[in-house]
């Protein structure tokens, strides 16, 4: 590819070399510079209109010859640049493809990771710092692109597709990870890898609760729910005994926030507004509501009064902080349909961030 673009180059230079030298040429034999540069353009591009005067004499004819040969030649060289740079990258290209191909089928004892979402790139850098061969599925070209940014492995595809897993050498993997948003897809994909290899290890992602027996049915050897094992995590911190209470210190749940973004689930502080249907009601059933899309790990009351662990007996006022911890897309959604505002705090690192 750089002898292509240098090939451009010099052809270039040598064209408008020739053009500027034969311009000034036809202008020493008594030309006007109009008809020098309606010669030399004629001359070049073999347009045949016709001189615009006799080329009586033996060196305005040389010097014509020069100019057609030196013109054409200049500019066959340019085409020649083009076509080659061309040529080169398809070559790149085809044997970059067929490269990849052969390298993909004689994997063995591999893992497979269906998504390339946050999830899966935290795994994924992991098992390259493991030095682990892997290969990644996702059928989004921003994606792929990421990944192969990354050095990794990839195929284009539906991990859904039977054909695509064929393809990544299911049969010969040792471990299928399948870390997708979508529990139904997670669902699909563990039957489809158990029917094709028996002996596959399976760890599948699930968002709710009532997922993780299906995968299990469906041949998954490991269910990870991502803001059950964070919400645990975060529990033990809570109750852990320390000088301040970590629901109190603004920074570290900031700091909390950074790291869990990277399996998509946060921390949220949201304020029951005066019209919520969770008024008068209780905890327990702000729970069943929320359908296993967040752990509340804390409750403020108006008066600041901060508890953890909340009893399910608790009732909710107006006013009152529920301090939750899920996944990035649900408790939006939950917010707005149960008309929860973001906390004052929040509300000031969202400003400053815009």
């Amino acid at each position: 590819m750089h002898n292509s673009f240098i090939k451009i180059a010099v052809g270039t230079a040598f064209f408008i070399l020739t053009i500027v030298i034969a311009v000034v040429g036809y202008i020493y034999f008594g030309w006007t510079a109009l008809e020098a540069v309606y010669m030399v353009v004629i001359t070049i591009f073999g347009v045949g209109y016709g001189e615009v005067k006799p080329l009586e004499s033996a060196p305005e004819k040389i010097f014509t010859i020069f100019v057609i040969l030196a013109g054409t030649s200049s500019a066959l060289y340019i085409v020649g640049g083009f076509v080659q740079m061309v040529a080169e990258g398809e070559i790149t290209r085809a044997f970059d493809a067929q490269r990849k191909r052969n390298t993909i089928a004689n994997l063995e004892n591999h893992v497979v990771i269906c998504g390339f979402g946050r999830i899966a790139q935290v795994m994924a850098n992991q098992l390259a710092q493991a030095s682990q061969t892997f290969l990644i599925i996702d059928n989004a070209s921003h994606r792929i692109a990421l990944a192969e940014e990354y050095g990794y492995l990839v195929k284009e595809g539906d991990a859904t597709d039977e054909s695509i897993l064929e393809v990544v050498g299911i049969r010969q993997a040792q471990v299928l990870a399948t870390v997708l948003p979508d529990d139904a897809t997670n669902v699909f994909i563990t039957l489809t890898a158990r029917e094709l290899n028996p002996s596959l290890t399976i760890l599948a992602r699930g968002e709710l609760p009532s997922t993780e027996k299906k995968l299990r049915l469906a041949g998954a050897n490991h269910v990870v729910l991502p803001a059950t094992v964070s919400g645990i995590q975060m529990s033990n911190l809570v109750t852990r005994p320390t000088n301040t209470n970590l629901l109190e210190q603004k920074d570290r749940q900031n700091s909390l926030n950074d790291m869990l973004s990277q399996i998509e689930v946060q921390i949220e502080e949201l304020t029951i507004g005066d019209r919520s249907t969770l008024v008068n009601k209780t905890v327990g059933e702000l729970e069943i509501r929320g359908k296993g899309a967040f752990i509340l790990i804390g409750l403020r009351r108006s008066n600041k009064e901060l508890i953890t662990h909340p009893h399910s007996s608790l009732f909710l006022n107006s006013q009152d902080t529920l301090i939750v911890l899920g996944h990035q897309e649900n408790l939006p959604k939950f917010a707005r349909y149960y008309q929860l505002n973001h906390s004052l705090h929040q509300r000031k690192k969202t400003e400053s961030i815009s």
